[in-house]
């Protein structure tokens, strides 16, 4: 798995196919430390972006 540094913390991401795929999960790590997953797929943000 390839790694990117924002904002000093390390976010993971893949290639597939000439495609990049980050890592939510790291982002939401970073973004709170005690955020989870379960309470942002709660978000109705989160839900609509999905749903593009």
């Amino acid at each position: 798995m390839l790694e990117l540094k924002v904002d000093n913390q390390i976010i993971n991401y893949i290639k597939i196919n000439d495609e990049d795929y980050i890592s939510i999960t790291d982002m939401l790590k970073s973004k709170d430390g005690e955020f989870f997953v379960s309470d942002w797929l709660r978000n109705r943000n989160t839900i609509e972006f999905l749903e593009i």
